[in-house]
């Protein structure tokens, strides 16, 4: 596993840890803030925890941005379901403009082409340079089976060396919804990327990389800091 383990008590002091941490990479850049969220239960509490009373306030929301580490897409009730979670959480705070979702109302290639443009955009660019991050901060998750974001173990977008983002159309579990996915290289371009990890669930798979399996959660890095934020039951 590449990075540094934390362990913490429990799912809510998983989200208050990476609530802390993204306080703070806000707090230390002028300027607009791009943070990368991951979906699933874990990050619901932390969406929730920045929205409550503890952290709105520490945060500077006329400067952050939201983007989308993967999405559900097509004509499913499943479809959208990672930028509904943000939005149900943040509600108003967000500024018109500031929330970037995947598309999800058309084809899986043309959903991911659509949203490639949108962070070359933003970026500035179509080639991302070392020197220079595409995010501020990438939050991601653990998968029972070793994935991340939608990055499945045995499919070929989990290969993926150039693109910033693909179409994802068989997922490799349930529910089986085509999907849309940030590649390696693009996730990888920040100083900081938390996986939030949470549940007796992920011992599994935290053991499989550790123990230098090939799965995509094990390749995911970032060019700066790679923490892993584990509460007592996934570390065992």
């Amino acid at each position: 596993m590449t990075g540094r383990r934390e362990v913490l008590p429990d799912p809510d002091a998983v989200a208050r840890a990476a609530a802390g941490r993204l306080v703070a990479v806000a707090g230390a850049k002028a300027g607009r803030v791009g943070i990368c969220l991951s979906g699933g239960s874990t990050p619901k509490l932390l969406y929730r925890l920045l929205a409550g009373p503890e952290f709105r306030d520490r945060l500077p929301w006329g400067r952050l941005h939201w983007f989308f580490g993967d999405e559900r897409v097509g004509d499913r009730p499943e479809a959208g379901s990672n930028r509904r979670l943000a939005e149900e959480a943040f509600g108003d705070l967000v500024p018109d403009g500031h929330l970037h979702p995947i598309p999800t109302d058309r084809t899986p290639q043309a959903c991911a082409e659509a949203y490639a443009s949108a962070l070359q955009t933003w970026y500035g660019a179509d080639r991302l340079a070392p020197a220079r991050p595409l995010f501020d901060l990438v939050l991601l998750g653990l998968g029972e089976d070793g994935h991340t974001a939608s990055l499945f173990p045995g499919k070929p977008e989990a290969r993926e060396g150039e693109a910033w983002v693909v179409a994802v159309p068989e997922a490799g579990l349930a529910p089986f919804v085509p999907r849309v996915s940030l590649t390696l290289p693009a996730l990888a371009a920040t100083p900081l990327m938390l996986f939030l990890v949470t549940g007796a669930g992920k011992r599994a798979p935290l053991a499989r990389i550790a123990s230098g399996e090939d799965l995509p959660a094990g390749h995911a890095r970032a060019r700066g800091e790679t923490l892993w934020l584990l509460d007592e039951a996934a570390a065992g």
